[in-house]
């Protein structure tokens, strides 16, 4: 079951593992499989937190499978490069392809963490900030690494896209995004609980976490969303919406364009069908969309700056801009029924 929201969470053995937050004891992380062509996401992503002057390294974690051509190219864009072993699905459980599951329950291995003095992995960070490897960050966000422990920060997803059709929440029209358009049934039950997108989320890895998370997924069916209904079935009592300025599904552009702001979007979540930019071609549905033509050429304004490159980048970190309280506290307001986590100042 979930950890408890309460300090009883952090159980002795982690309690002694834990550190003072410092600049070397928090960290970005991404995941990545196979020989395919995602790793020029994740390159995509490195070279983003170095413009918006990021003072964290990216940590990408990796299974057996990646070839070494593409971790040598991570390594020299200055990544941290960790490989993990997979995780595999409850066995006879399967209804859906194996791989598919075997790649996504994986990333449950950010929360590993082993016995101090033995092994390290990501037991050296107090708290991580999880981004999917077709995520770009546009505005620094450091400043998430300060919110409050003992929570799961991520941001609410939208049930509106043909992908969701299975869902009772998509089959009578309702969404989160707007809760006050569709009234939930009395007959479907008590209200669902807030879900969120597992694309990006800030969490603390430990060793507890870590053990009943795979001892939890023993026991639990897989489902078509893999580790992101996995996730907030374990996380829904100390799960905390932020805004989705911290990771724009694209969707909620043509679904929920009164929720965004484009100007003020910090992260973007290149995850509707065909918006992945290195292999963006504008033919998919909605992709012709001039918002969307905007949001690939920024990633790839990134992604083709050398300047950017780890080699030609300075030795040193630079500060990161300052956020003032106004401005979080703008971002960071009421949306509907949710009341979103305030989240501290970078200044």
């Amino acid at each position: 079951m979930a950890p408890n929201v309460t300090s009883t969470t952090t159980v002795t053995k982690t309690t002694s593992l834990s550190k003072a937050p410092s600049l070397s004891s928090r960290a970005y992380v991404t995941f990545l499989a196979g020989n395919g062509d995602y790793w020029k996401g994740v390159v995509g992503l490195a070279k983003g937190l170095r413009k918006v002057k990021s003072s964290y390294p990216l940590v990408v974690a990796i299974l057996p499978d990646v070839p070494e051509e593409h971790r040598k190219i991570l390594v020299d864009q200055g990544c941290i490069v960790r490989e993990i072993e997979p995780v595999y699905p409850p066995q006879n459980q399967t209804q859906f392809a194996m791989a598919y599951y075997v790649i996504n329950y994986s990333k449950l291995r950010i929360w590993e963490v082993f016995d101090g003095w033995v092994i390290l992995q990501f037991d050296e960070y107090s708290k991580m900030i999880y981004l999917d490897g077709d995520i770009q960050v546009f505005e620094n966000i450091d400043h998430l690494f300060d919110m409050a422990d003992g929570y799961f920060y991520a941001v609410m997803d939208c049930f509106c896209e043909k992908t969701w059709s299975y869902s009772p929440q998509y089959k009578i029209g309702y969404c989160q995004q707007c809760p006050d358009k569709v009234n939930w049934p009395a007959e479907l039950g008590p209200k669902p609980p807030l879900y969120f997108n597992a694309g990006m989320f800030v969490y603390e890895p430990n060793l507890s976490t870590y053990e009943d998370l795979l001892k939890t997924l023993e026991i639990t069916p897989p489902t078509p969303f893999a580790e992101q209904d996995f996730l907030n079935m374990y996380f829904k009592d100390i799960y905390k919406p932020i805004p989705p300025i911290y990771n724009l599904v694209l969707a909620l552009l043509w679904r929920h364009p009164e929720n965004i702001q484009l100007d003020q979007v910090k992260v973007v979540h290149y995850c509707a069908a065909g918006s992945k930019p290195w292999r963006y071609t504008g033919k998919e549905e909605n992709m012709d969309r001039e918002d969307i033509k905007m949001l690939v050429k920024k990633w790839w304004d990134i992604y083709d700056d050398e300047s950017l490159d780890y080699k030609n980048t300075a030795a040193t970190a630079p500060e990161a801009e300052p956020v003032t309280l106004e401005q979080l506290m703008a971002a960071l307001s009421e949306a509907g029924v949710v009341h979103y986590i305030t989240a501290p100042s970078a200044a």
